[in-house]
């Protein structure tokens, strides 16, 4: 390897001066997975004006092109840039900005953690995000007595880990107007013994949201900067944005065009009205790093918080079928709306009813519509007897980690019967022949090598269970680099511009110190991104 990389290296001295294509980069002596069907592996390729000129050996790349940035990979493993289907990028960003509660391992960690935010931030306004209550030993959601007793005159709000839930104190109640009579469709105002225990599930969040001040702009670039750091250092290079409001969309934009923000975004247009009204009327919004052209509709709520509509009682609480949070009507109007325009429909639906409520629907609206790609955000518990509306045009798009998040208590909630369904990922497969893989941060970890292993493996990071959960809907390697990659850009209509390392292509690409689709499964979780690139131009 050594002399082979002399030799390399004395070839680009001799032909450097000689008259050869000027590229802008060159990278040789890789170990390249391109996706690209055609030329599954290659060696080196030539970049310029942002995009992949060719792929093939080194010595081919090195005899044709020269460049005054020439990149001895040394053997390194590069892919094209990873594309996460779903998650919450902004959201991200906000988070650095708030209590941080994932990981908690009781209530009373997560007092201590806002204790000391508090101490150090005396805000106005207590924000934080990410507990769980199914981590904790006591799997019961908590009450807000203790936050009334710490922080009796500033109003604290925090977020369930799905989103789907909020623990609030009285003074968040008593500023947004809840009491024990308040009643809100698709949801749930908890209570014991007919008072407010403070957890408010899906629907009724939306009265305290109401009185969240709105953050400034410079706090919104610095929730944005924030997140690009953290998702370039995954080797991310793609992020579908899974519902913002347009305020949010146009901030992107102009810090895009600014050359102020590298991360291409894929926007899922928030289902408020006055946006979506607005984006139809405008048209697709399209740049190389912004692409507009969906809507992002809530179905039903999660399965942790109880809130993901099934079709008969959860096996865990009698009587209780989750919700939807928009009503089925509505979705059936909005349907009809974007299938006389452009404009994908992306649909969280988690539970089996609210699944076959929007396949439904997309089903009835897509008829002789021509290619839409409409997608199904999460697919968690669909009934085997319901998969085959999945297709070409009604896609599924799963967050592997959520399978090995959830498994520890899912049968528990579900019951055996519909487990067949859950989190079936190669039945889903099978029936699209697509399917786009994200990971629904910060619900879940940033991290795209924990989707890989879940996906592949199906198991936690301690290697249970030993067999991996329901096995028989693992993906294979082959096909979880394409979900993050090659197959998650088409289901954004952007599989001509990226997914690949194929010239024409944007040049996004990633240098990995591990190889992953050779190493033991169990060492990838703990793979590291040692270089991301964009366009051609190193982000980290």
């Amino acid at each position: 390897m050594k002399i082979r990389s002399l030799l390399l290296g004395l070839l680009v001295t001799l032909i450097s001066c000689e008259e050869k294509e000027q590229a802008d980069l060159i990278v040789y002596e890789a170990n390249i997975y391109t996706v690209d069907s055609l030329q599954p592996r290659a060696a080196a390729f030539a970049v310029k004006d942002g995009k992949f000129m060719d792929v093939g050996t080194s010595e081919a790349i090195l005899e044709r092109y020269h460049s005054n940035t020439i990149v001895n990979a040394e053997g390194k493993t590069v892919l094209p840039g990873f594309i996460d289907a779903h998650c919450h990028f902004y959201g991200l960003g906000l988070n650095q900005q708030r209590v941080d509660l994932t990981g908690t391992k009781s209530y009373e960690e997560v007092l201590q953690r806002v204790v000391v935010f508090q101490k150090e931030k005396q805000a106005p306004f207590i924000l934080g995000r990410g507990w769980d209550q199914n981590d904790w030993a006591l799997k019961q959601f908590p009450h807000k007595q203790r936050l009334d007793e710490l922080f009796p005159e500033t109003p604290v709000i925090l977020e369930r880990v799905d989103g789907h839930a909020y623990l609030v104190n009285q003074k968040a109640l008593d500023l947004a107007g809840i009491t024990a009579e308040t009643q809100v469709e698709g949801g749930a105002i908890l209570k014991e013994d007919g008072a407010l225990t403070g957890v408010l599930v899906d629907n009724p969040m939306g009265m305290v949201d109401a009185i969240i001040p709105e953050f400034d702009v410079n706090t919104k670039v610095a929730a944005l900067k924030d997140a690009e750091e953290i998702c370039f250092s995954y080797g991310l290079t793609t992020v579908n944005d899974a519902g913002i409001d347009r305020v949010t969309i146009e901030l992107i934009d102009s810090l895009q065009k600014a050359g102020a923000l590298d991360m291409r975004v894929y926007a899922m247009i928030s289902n408020i009205e006055a946006d979506v009204d607005h984006f139809l009327k405008q048209g697709i919004l399209k740049t190389d790093r912004l692409n507009v052209r969906s809507v992002k509709v809530y179905g039903d709520g999660a399965l942790g918080s109880r809130g993901a509509a099934l079709k008969e009682p959860y096996s865990d609480h009698d009587g209780h079928f989750g919700a939807m949070v928009t009503p089925v009507e509505a979705i059936e109007g909005l349907a009809e709306k974007l299938a006389d325009s452009p404009f994908q429909m992306n649909t969280h639906a988690i539970g089996d009813s609210a699944n076959i409520a929007v396949l439904r629907a997309y089903e009835k609206v897509l008829k002789d519509k021509g290619d839409r790609r409409w997608k199904i955000e999460h697919a968690q518990i669909v009934s085997p007897e319901d998969m085959h509306y999945f297709s070409r045009n009604i896609l599924p798009s799963v967050q592997p980690t959520h399978a090995t998040s959830d498994m520890y208590w899912v049968e528990e909630r579900i019951g055996a019967a519909r487990m067949e369904g859950a989190y079936a990922y190669r039945k889903l497969l099978e029936e699209s022949g697509i399917v786009a893989l994200g990971t629904d941060f910060p619900v879940e970890q940033v991290s795209p090598f924990l989707t890989f292993y879940a996906s592949v493996a199906r198991k936690d990071l301690q290697g249970y269970p030993e067999g991996g959960f329901q096995p028989e809907d693992a993906l294979t390697r082959e096909e979880t680099l394409k979900g993050m990659t090659l197959w998650a850009a088409w289901s954004n209509f952007e599989e001509e511009e990226k997914g690949s390392i194929e010239p024409g292509k944007l040049a996004d690409f990633i240098f990995l110190d591990k190889d992953i689709m050779e190493v033991p499964l169990e060492q990838v979780p703990g793979i590291q991104v040692e270089q991301t690139w964009v366009g051609g131009k190193k982000v980290k």
